[in-house]
């Protein structure tokens, strides 16, 4: 059976994915909760206003905004391409 799991270091994000990184990391994790939980609100204010469609949509964007809280913890935690700080690591430390 092929093994087609990718190993830490074999593969590297490019330049655009590491810039907006960047700029998303300065944004706290509350950023996104607010989100979530304000789609959550206004999800609930249509429908009880009578706009069920409106409210299916609006509040499907809850999930999405927790998600992406998540990941932009996760790159503030472990960086957004571990060879690179490797790679980095090593360079300072010779």
């Amino acid at each position: 059976m092929t093994d087609y799991r990718v190993s830490k270091g074999e593969a590297q994000e490019d330049q655009v994915t590491a810039a907006m990184e960047k700029v998303i990391a300065q944004l706290p994790s509350s950023v996104f909760l607010g989100a979530a939980l304000a789609s959550m609100a206004v999800s609930m204010g249509l429908h009880l206003g009578g706009k069920k469609h409106e409210s299916l949509f609006i509040g499907q964007w809850a999930a999405p905004f927790l998600l992406l809280g998540v990941y932009n913890k996760l790159v503030k935690q472990h960086g957004s391409d571990a060879a690179k700080a490797r790679e980095s690591e090593s360079e300072y430390s010779v």
